[in-house]
């Protein structure tokens, strides 16, 4: 597994390495020592899991501490274009954003540290996301931002998508205090 830190300081790609034959293939989506190696010691205490039809956008979503969660993210059947947004008020890279696509295919994965919003748009039908969180969630520190900040700029590459009432009425990043 290649652990990347990406241009923003907090978030890190993760390939593994993968076995295929003619069987199918296995790879190995997480490894504690492998991520200790790299200065994550980290505990996830919760899995999560959606399934999306295509054009579905959730997010910028984030937990407030002493909730924070960090994330670990990826794709496993379909593809979607995955956002994390730098909400930590003292980083030299505060309200900058990475934009990448995960998907079944390249087997990509983000590890997601505590301070950043994160969302994904599904890219095609019956998409299934996981992730594992370092914290539990927590309704009464939950927040968001939304999708379509003119502030943050992001390119979702879609004019009208699938959108919860939760996530249509987020804060606008101008609105936004951070606690990070």
């Amino acid at each position: 597994m290649i652990i990347t830190e990406t241009a923003l300081s907090g978030l890190y790609t993760l390939e593994p390495t993968v076995f295929q034959d003619q069987r199918g293939y296995f790879f190995e989506s997480y490894n504690q020592e492998k991520f200790r190696q790299e200065g994550l010691d980290l505990t996830f205490v919760q899995d999560n899991q959606s399934k999306s039809q295509k054009g579905v956008l959730r997010g910028l979503h984030f937990q407030n501490p002493p909730f924070s969660q960090g994330k670990l993210v990826q794709v496993i059947k379909g593809a979607v274009l995955d956002v994390a947004v730098d909400i930590r008020k003292n980083s030299p890279t505060y309200g900058q954003h990475i934009a990448l696509e995960l998907s079944e295919e390249n087997k990509l994965m983000l590890y997601i540290s505590e301070g950043f919003a994160h969302g994904f748009l599904t890219l095609r039908d019956d998409t299934i996301f996981s992730y594992k969180c370092t914290n539990f969630y927590s309704p009464a520190h939950e927040s968001a931002l939304r999708w379509d900040d003119e502030l943050l700029n992001i390119n979702w590459n879609v004019t009208n998508p699938i959108v919860s009432e939760k996530d249509q009425k987020a804060m606008k990043f101008a609105e936004f205090k951070s606690q990070f």
